[in-house]
């Protein structure tokens, strides 16, 4: 029997993974134990302190949905506007609260939560496992999304929501061109639904290169993972380039720092680069999770497997390198360099090969198999349909003549529709249709259904196809009358009615939903007869989907053949040894038994975390920023509590997950999912370190002569300032290293030193970063350095008490592994600071 203390990670081409099968036991007993164990709270209690991932999942749908309708009835009142020359419908101001909320719900408060909620719900059943990473992390996700979404909801409810487009550009969105707190709800609000959207790429990542069954291996996964594994690293790299302009147009707004103002050397360019380095890989964000459902359904669906399983693979890696080389796309009317347009341009059009390597295997899959016409396939053959159409006005658009003349016309707006609508919603209404029976345990009532496809798909393109034509006729977007065009007005009323008929279709598509759920009959086990995971398990799904986790010998057969000795436990860990909430953790490549994560239960820590956030965001909405700063307070003071309570009290001894081997809990090992994931989060955070250069390049290159009024002696000690701030930390970031209490006492030491000496320069050496965009940059830097030895001086503290509290021994690392890497990571951004500032400081 293996019974290592410290298990190591199993090398990438270890032998495959063999585990004894366990005793049968009573289905019915274990069924009792892990309901007990992994089951909500009763009550309106037990729905603020679910963590469990089938409960959020369902519950980032739900509200995505809400959402959906909402931005819905929005366009609605868009196109009534737009119904007729004149537009008496609305006025000016209230029309552009209503389209800029219109992009930004579908955007960031539908599409992104949507598929986050896809992910979170689905992926514990395809990878055999029986959560997320991090459930208390998923929860402060949802939490942060729904009141982050209630914030732009409340503003456009008392007429100052955001009325500057999705797009936010300046100089258009900057305190004296949009006073008011208007601008201010865009970029607090997103930057606080962005929390979950980062939340949920760090779940995702973990979550599927550790908690795999052991014996699946990544190139043997289903293909919905690699989709997810491709959008949350996508999410990682792609979010912090936005949440970097917001910070930066909101320290301008509020405090006058000229990042994007041309007069004290900004540039409004430097927010486009930034907004359009996250807007681009947005839409492949949006499309992967989607194409990944699919890809899980049309084998299904034609009774076969899927066609160029590697070949898919190897498009999704392209679609993800490529799609961060995309972004001037969507700039090539601002005056870039022609050797700049074309490059891009190029790119633009290549990104459609593996796009069209995934459409023509999905064609390849049915043309080999034989489709059955069940709802999800009318939907997938709608997103054929849509989509390609789509692709092919994308390619239009790539090429920069046609661009120019299309460029801010109703045409892009319909290209955007058909790719969105396209790539998304009919995927995902096939995704809805296909593993309802899964969520409600009920069979669909025939008939509705198919009615809601066809009503949506005809009003789909009657509203959208016609609007190629006004862009074509020059119709510009975001207009609200025209009534110098009568060309205009017959286009315009066709698309606005059938976009009554589109909507008419969505209700449909929702009350089959309902029905379903309300009134179906009782759906058998697996009716699709698929054979992945997923359908291994009872329906409805349990809150724990698996009595046992699966091992090869269950990953070799269908989910029907599967699904009675998992429920047996004849699988890995079956139960609940230790009565908490357990699951298997395997290495990242051939997915080797690593330990057994115990998981936090029910709990009401993130729902008040989330919302001492909110305090902070309606303090800064509302002027108060000192009182933002005082609210931060709680914030650190429940993140403290909240990493407490990652570490088991006392010895729980290892755990028997097969005959023949037992493996430690979680706080004994190396690397745990805590290391795991935070490795995950330091891309985000180092994208937006990277994205902060980026905007002191640019401003340097871009202009150049726009010298600050005084250079001089105080910007050259500053630098020299940051270079012995960065010694001190290479000094911590070497002593973290030992695991002694001493060394992490001198840790924290020199951290406070470094620290202390950062904000004597701030307040008494650096220039004032109302001057010029340089200095304002240089304070960001600043600021961005010193949040992080903070940090690193907590996460000391931190340590420190878990010595004290004898958390810390020579088997358990506690929080010193997390301490190591964080400030490792600080200290080299803090020497590449030094760096960049010095080479500008010396080039001016």
């Amino acid at each position: 029997m293996t019974d290592a203390t410290t298990p190591t990670v199993a090398p990438e081409r270890a032998a495959p993974v063999t585990l004894a099968r366990n005793p049968s036991q009573r289905a019915l007993g274990l069924h009792r134990e892990l309901t007990r164990v992994w089951r909500n709270d009763r009550g309106l209690w037990g729905q603020i302190t679910a963590v469990n991932h089938t409960t959020l999942g369902l519950r980032f749908m739900g509200t995505a949905l809400i959402f959906f309708a909402i931005g819905g009835i929005l366009s609605m009142l868009i196109r009534t506007q737009l119904a007729t020359h004149e537009g008496a419908f609305l006025d000016t101001d209230l029309y552009n609260q209503i389209f800029t909320m219109h992009g930004s719900i579908m955007m960031f408060l539908f599409a992104i939560p949507m598929l986050e909620g896809l992910g979170i719900w689905l992926l514990p059943k395809l990878l055999g496992t029986r959560d997320m990473a991090f459930p208390r992390l998923t929860a402060l996700g949802y939490w942060c999304y729904l009141f982050g979404g209630l914030i732009m909801l409340t503003a456009l409810l008392f007429g100052v929501a955001p009325h500057d487009g999705w797009f936010m550009y300046t100089p258009l969105s900057d305190a004296t061109h949009s006073p008011g707190i208007n601008a201010d709800v865009w970029l607090l609000g997103v930057t606080f639904v962005e929390i979950s959207a980062v939340a949920a790429a760090v779940e995702i990542t973990v979550t599927i290169l550790r908690q795999r069954a052991p014996g699946m291996r990544l190139t043997e996964m289903p293909l919905f993972a690699w989709y997810m594994l491709g959008t949350s690293v996508m999410m990682l790299v792609g979010f912090p380039p936005l949440i970097a302009g917001s910070v930066l147009l909101e320290l301008e707004r509020a405090f006058g720092w000229p990042f994007f103002d041309p007069t004290r050397g900004g540039d409004p360019l430097l927010w486009q680069h930034l907004f359009w380095l996250f807007g681009h890989p947005e839409v492949y964000i949006i499309f992967l999770p989607a194409a990944g459902a699919m890809s899980m359904i049309i084998p299904v669906m034609c009774r076969t497997t899927i066609l160029g399983y590697g070949a898919i693979v190897a498009a999704i890696l392209a679609l993800v390198f490529l799609s961060f080389g995309l972004w001037v796309h969507h700039m090539f009317t601002v005056g870039i360099p022609h050797m700049a347009l074309a490059f891009f341009s190029a790119a633009s059009v290549l990104v459609a090969v593996p796009t069209a390597v995934q459409v023509f295997a999905w064609i390849g899959t049915m043309w080999k198999g034989r489709p059955e016409m069940h709802l999800p396939m009318y939907h997938i053959l709608g997103f054929f349909l849509t989509f390609v159409m789509g692709g092919l006005t994308g390619v239009m658009l790539a090429i920069v003549p046609f661009n120019w003349q299309a460029h801010d016309t109703a045409f892009v707006t319909a290209h955007l529709h058909y790719v969105l609508i396209g790539g998304f919603v009919f995927p995902m209404m096939a995704a809805a249709t296909y593993w309802l029976p899964l969520i409600s345990g009920k069979r669909r009532i025939k008939g509705l259904g198919e009615a809601a496809f066809w009503v949506i798909l005809l009003g789909f393109h009657g509203t959208f196809f016609i609007m190629h034509l006004t862009g074509l006729l020059g119709m510009p977007r975001r207009i609200d009358v025209y009534p110098d065009n009568p060309e205009w007005v017959w286009l315009n009323l066709t698309s606005s009615i059938f976009s009554f008929v589109l909507t008419i279709g969505f209700a449909m598509f929702v009350l089959d939903l309902i029905l379903q759920v309300t009134l179906g009959k009782r759906e058998r086990r697996d009716p699709w007869r698929a054979p992945t995971l997923d359908w291994a398990m009872p329906i409805p799904s349990p809150s724990y989907n698996f009595a046992s986790i699966p091992t090869p010998q269950h990953l070799g057969h269908t989910a029907r053949n599967a699904v009675l000795s998992l429920a047996r436990g004849e699988g890995a860990l079956p139960g609940a040894p230790k009565g908490r909430r357990e699951l298997l953790v395997t290495s990242v490549g051939d997915a080797q038994p690593h330990h057994v994560a115990l998981l936090p239960g029910n709990t009401a820590l993130p729902l008040g975390l989330s919302a001492s956030i909110g305090v902070f965001v309606l303090l800064m909405l509302a002027g108060h920023y000192a009182l933002a700063g005082l609210a931060l307070v709680p914030v650190a003071m429940l993140i403290w509590v909240w990493a407490r309570g990652m570490a088991p009290a006392g010895d729980l001894g290892r755990v028997l997950v097969a005959p023949d081997l037992r493996l430690p809990v979680h706080h004994r090992v190396h690397p745990s999912l805590g290391r795991t994931g935070l490795s995950a989060f330091l891309v985000a955070n180092g994208t937006l370190f990277v994205s902060l250069m980026f905007g002191v390049a640019f401003l340097s290159v871009v202009t150049p002569a726009s010298v600050p009024p005084v250079a001089g002696a105080q910007t050259l000690s500053s630098a020299l300032g940051l270079g012995l701030i960065a010694i001190a930390l290479a000094l911590a970031a070497g002593v973290a290293r030992a695991p002694t209490r001493g060394a992490v006492a001198l840790t924290l030491g020199l951290n406070l030193v470094a620290l202390l000496a950062l904000l004597w320069l701030a307040f008494s050496q650096m220039d004032d970063p109302t001057r010029h965009a340089r200095d304002a940059l240089r304070a960001v830097v600043a600021g961005y350095v010193g949040l992080h030895i903070l940090a690193a001086a907590a996460m000391a503290a931190f340590v420190l008490d878990q010595f004290r509290r004898g958390e810390i021994d020579a088997q358990t690392q506690g929080a010193l592994s997390a301490l190591q890497l964080w400030q490792g990571f600080t200290t080299a951004v803090a020497l590449i600071s030094v760096l960049v500032l010095g080479a500008q400081v010396v080039l001016s």
